[in-house]
């Protein structure tokens, strides 16, 4: 069994978060200069390199073979026009001639495929262009009953320009619609609000005819945009595209990174930026949410969630910009910004309900990324609260905080103020150091195996806890949902293959995997040092498992009981991408369960039935149930009447459960390194803090069962 020391002999390679970051002191034998032509093109050279280090160091690599080639067409070709808004059906029948060539042309390092779909893609959308602004040109008659796919996963490609057509001017009536709707909600607001002064005047009422011609011009000049950024994609952009279709081939963890997007990743990772702490996916022309920074702007004023949709973005008191369709790198842009500056951010909420988030840029607060714990005051019993954002540590050796250490301090806090149980809260933490999971798992459990890793030619190595130490014994609860992941899984993992306590919540992601970051620069030789710079890829190098034997990858960890979460319900998991790894299982490492598991059954049971019956988490389930209709419902009303009517619903389906849940009871919770003294200091930062930590506790229904779940165990 290798101690959580010995890891080191693996490098940072052992971080599950986003990625593991790592550096070659010598180029790989797949990337030898003998494999490689030097004189090539740099595409070439790319190509090639990509190809030859999946083939050879990737966990589970794949023939590249006509199986292969197309698994890349799909994914490129879904890329390429994903919305099915540009290209038409005889243009991707000429595409579908080169799905059993891709892996020919990968191996001799050409691209005639990616050729040809470049010339028809810019084909195509410079006859778009002129189609929307002549749509445009002329008003829309949004009392016809008419209706528009917004699910593109629903639609076929436009068998010609007729259909094409048809699918455009749907298209942009329907934004044109939202924009005559939303107008029509701001001047009802400004009419109710008393007049601001003495000297303005009454708001003036526009007719439905000078509202649509409007909401055509903001249309236009949404499109106008788009457009200019479209045609501004070269040769290069064109590349990286089909290059991460070649490496997510593999895996949905394996990608490519042109140059730029590697700066952009970095700056994701980092602990420090100006901007609102929001990453951002992009799928089907649309941006969501896919992450919140802890301690950033969003993080802290606490409304955007991942997995919102980002509709429109503005800057402090302009017009907003609709970003439908933008690429993420210039929506982005749009919402990067100087600290102090404020950016409206216009959202759609998983239940369709639309909301408009003001949020003011700032540095990210270091101090919120780390541990906080709290304790319950509930039925005359203290039970202690931790929640860790993310599994951090000093990966760069310079003092910086440890996560482990942190928890471990934060327990003994807790020990001192007299608590009687704990929560450890795991939701939406996306994971990080492999070391810090096993030494924290180690804080409940005595010595033993935690995890266990698999390289693709190396037997399963253990990774235990050697401390015979126990920080805490009490009973214990970990709080998971969709958005736990990698190091969050392993700790969750290990909590319950030991028994050691309950895991509450939803299913975990389901990422098992491990990645290494290669930067292509410093490993090519300096012969291609004409060509550079040339990237960065991310690569899938081991599997994780359970100390079961099972793996987390695919399937996550399954709480022992579920808890209805509306973000987790409707969350994709690693289930839900494209050409992820599949779940297996290794043997088992040997250990014993804790001495207190008899009494799990009785608590499992109890806290089930409890969630069964709970008035609170039933009306969670019913706003589930309405999200997962309006999401499988994905036509819309192209009559304004009708559209308006169907958010009036949704509005009010949304206001009811809202109000519901102000008349749930609150918990009793108080800051652990929150007293009398502190709050009456001048130090407003320390207890902003600390109140914004515990606010949105007080009717966390999921914490009340865990809590709950304490008690029974007492």
């Amino acid at each position: 069994m290798l101690s959580t020391r010995a890891i080191a002999t693996y490098g940072t390679v052992l971080l599950l978060g986003i990625s593991g970051l790592t550096s070659f002191n010598s180029p790989p034998s797949w990337l030898s200069k003998d494999k490689v032509l030097v004189n090539n093109p740099k595409d070439e050279v790319l190509l090639k390199t990509l190809v030859q280090g999946l083939s050879e160091a990737h966990f589970q690599p794949l023939p590249v073979d006509d199986k292969f080639s197309q698994r890349v067409f799909k994914l490129y070709l879904k890329r390429l026009d994903s919305g099915h808004r540009f290209l038409l059906k005889s243009d991707v029948e000429q595409l579908r001639k080169y799905q059993n060539e891709l892996d020919d042309e990968l191996k001799k390092g050409d691209h005639p495929f990616l050729d040809l779909s470049t010339k028809l893609i810019e084909q195509r959308i410079g006859e778009t262009q002129t189609l929307y602004r002549e749509l445009l040109a002329n008003p829309f008659d949004l009392t016809v009953a008419e209706s528009f796919e917004t699910d593109p996963d629903k639609l076929d490609y436009p068998a010609d320009a007729a259909a094409r057509r048809d699918y455009w001017h749907r298209l942009l009536k329907y934004q044109t619609l939202v924009q005559v709707s939303d107008m029509m909600d701001e001047q009802a607001k400004k009419a109710e609000k008393p007049l601001a002064s003495k000297q303005a005047g009454p708001v003036t009422k526009r007719t439905a005819a000078e509202l649509e011609a409007e909401a055509r011009k903001r249309v236009l000049k949404y499109y106008d945009e788009l457009f200019n950024d479209i045609k501004q994609t070269d040769a290069a952009d064109r590349l990286a595209l089909y290059a991460s279709a070649v490496t997510n081939a593999y895996d949905p963890h394996t990608e490519y990174f042109a140059p730029q997007d590697k700066d952009n990743f970095d700056i994701a990772l980092t602990g420090r930026l100006e901007g609102t702490g929001a990453l951002l996916d992009e799928k089907d022309g649309q941006i969501s949410v896919a992450d919140i920074v802890p301690g950033s702007a969003a993080y802290r004023q606490g409304e955007l969630k991942t997995g919102d949709i980002i509709l429109r973005v503005a800057q402090g008191d302009a017009e907003p910009v609709d970003i439908t369709g933008m690429r993420r790198d210039k929506v982005v842009k749009l919402i990067r910004g100087k600290k102090g500056t404020e950016v409206r951010l216009t959202v759609r909420k998983p239940d369709a309900s639309t909301h408009v988030i003001s949020i003011i840029r700032d540095v990210v607060i270091i101090e919120d990324t780390y541990a906080q714990s709290a304790v319950v005051n509930e039925g005359g019993r203290k039970i202690g609260y931790i929640l860790l954002p993310s599994f951090y540590a000093d990966f760069n050796h310079n003092g910086s905080r440890s996560s482990a250490t942190d928890v471990k301090n934060e327990l003994e806090k807790l020990k001192k103020a007299g608590v009687q149980g704990v929560v450890l809260d795991l939701r939406f933490n996306g994971g990080g150091s492999l070391q810090d999971a096993v030494e924290m798992a180690g804080l409940f459990v005595k010595n033993g195996p935690m995890v266990q890793i698999k390289s693709r030619q190396r037997a399963a190595q253990i990774i235990g806890d050697p401390d015979n130490d126990v920080q805490y014994e009490g009973p214990l609860v970990v709080l998971v949902n969709k958005y736990s992941a990698s190091a969050s899984e392993i700790l969750a993992a290990a909590i319950q293959d030991y028994k050691r306590g309950l895991i509450l919540g939803n299913t975990t992601y389901g990422k098992g995997t491990v990645q290494q970051m290669f930067d292509l620069d410093q490993v090519l030789p300096a012969t291609f040092d004409n060509l550079k710079p040339f990237g960065s890829l991310k690569l899938t190098v081991q599997k994780y498992y359970r100390i079961n034997g099972g793996s987390t990858q695919f399937k996550g960890v399954t709480p022992d009981v579920v808890v209805p979460d509306a973000y987790s319900t409707l969350g994709e998991g690693e289930q839900d991408t494209d050409y992820a790894l599949p779940w297996d299982e290794i043997a088992p490492a040997n250990y014993k369960t804790w001495s207190g598991a008899a009494s799990l059954p009785q608590l499992v049971a109890a806290s089930n039935n409890r969630v069964a019956t709970s008035a609170g988490l039933k009306l969670i389930t019913e706003s589930v149930q309405r999200m997962q209709k309006r999401k499988n419902d994905t036509k819309v009303s192209l009559n304004l009447a009708g559209y308006r009517a169907e958010q009036e619903l949704t509005r009010a389906a949304s206001n009811k459960y809202t109000e519901s849940q102000k008349l749930l009871p609150a918990l009793e919770i108080t800051p652990l390194n929150l007293t009398a003294s502190t709050a009456t200091t001048a130090d407003t930062t320390l207890t902003n803090r600390a109140s914004r930590f515990v606010k949105p506790l007080r009717k966390d229904l999921a914490l009340r069962e865990a809590v709950a779940v304490i008690k029974d165990a007492l």
